[in-house]
């Protein structure tokens, strides 16, 4: 196929993707468990709006409440978007062999790598949504409970006759802690990883029939990307000055290759504590996870490719 017909393709091959990413959606969006799993992450989030304390004084640690609420968002945004992913691809192929739908679709014929990509798009679609819902409702529980606190520890340092500088800086500690630039980059970082966690968990799909043995090498491959790093380092350690660790450090490089290192994406506890992410830092994140999704992409197209259907 020449270049020309190849750019003349693209619009049809948009357009499919796109028809079975809505179809992909519309399923997720059917099954009523994931409505338990949003309901559960919502009530987490919402619950931070409540049970508002009485502070003693600007010098009580107010700023806590605010981290707490963010510590306790992300980590729900964080466990919803990774059971989601893992468990919505699982059951996509399956379902779709088990209903005959895969069969139809492939007799059109559909391009297979076509498939497997409105798949994904269709389960990543259902995670950003969720994961902007939740996302806008931290934003405006936050955002009213930094100008109550604002509100209240500025009285106070008021009335025990505080100097304006140090107001002034109160009020900034107090906003730092407030909706930023940096939380939502978090919340970005937490959607980058569910991406490479789906797109990995269709890797596996594509030669188990199992959506119980997709879910559980998923989620085992997850926890595991979350050591690879300590491992990595303490094998380097042990294999200083042997005469094969330059073989030993290229092996370990290729597996870092295959298996996502998921520590680069716990970028939450520093914006937790107010820190301010880089912007190069997103980047980077972006960039590791547009390589993991189209590397298990390629693969799983390489497995599905071999299938009869």
């Amino acid at each position: 196929m020449n270049p020309v017909s190849i750019i003349q393709s693209i619009p049809s091959h948009v357009s499919r993707i796109g028809v079975i990413a809505l179809h992909a959606f519309t399923q997720l969006v059917r099954m009523k468990v994931f409505y338990f799993l949003a309901f559960f992450a919502v009530i987490l989030i919402a619950s931070n709006f409540f049970n508002l304390p009485q502070h003693e004084g600007p010098e009580a640690a107010g700023v806590n409440i605010l981290r707490s609420i963010k510590s306790w968002s992300l980590g729900a945004m964080t466990l919803f978007s990774v059971v989601l992913s893992i468990v919505a691809t699982a059951l996509l192929l399956p379902k779709d062999v088990e209903d005959r739908t895969l069969y139809t679709i492939l007799a059109k014929p559909v391009p297979r790598i076509d498939y497997l990509a409105g798949k994904l798009l269709g389960v990543l679609l259902l995670v950003f949504i969720s994961l902007l819902i939740m996302n806008l409702l931290m934003t405006g529980i936050l955002q009213i409970r930094t100008n109550l606190l604002v509100t209240d520890q500025v009285a106070m340092a008021e009335s025990r006759g505080w100097p304006a500088e140090d107001i002034a800086l109160l009020k900034n500690d107090i906003l730092a802690q407030g909706p930023t630039f940096s939380l939502q980059g978090a919340v970005f970082s937490v959607f980058l990883r569910a991406t490479i966690i789906a797109s990995m968990a269709l890797l596996i799909s594509t030669f188990s029939s199992s959506t119980l043995f997709t879910t559980i090498i998923a989620f085992l491959i997850y926890f595991i990307g979350h050591f690879q790093a300590d491992a990595r380092a303490a094998y380097f350690a042990d294999q200083a000055g042997t005469s094969d660790g330059w073989i030993s450090k290229l092996i370990t490089l290729l597996i870092a290759l295959v298996l996502p290192d998921f520590q680069l994406f716990n970028v939450i506890d520093a914006v937790i504590e107010g820190q301010v992410m880089p912007l190069f830092i997103l980047g980077k994140l972006t960039l590791i996870g547009l390589f993991y999704v189209v590397f298990y992409i390629l693969a799983s197209w390489f497995v599905f490719a071999e299938k009869e259907f």
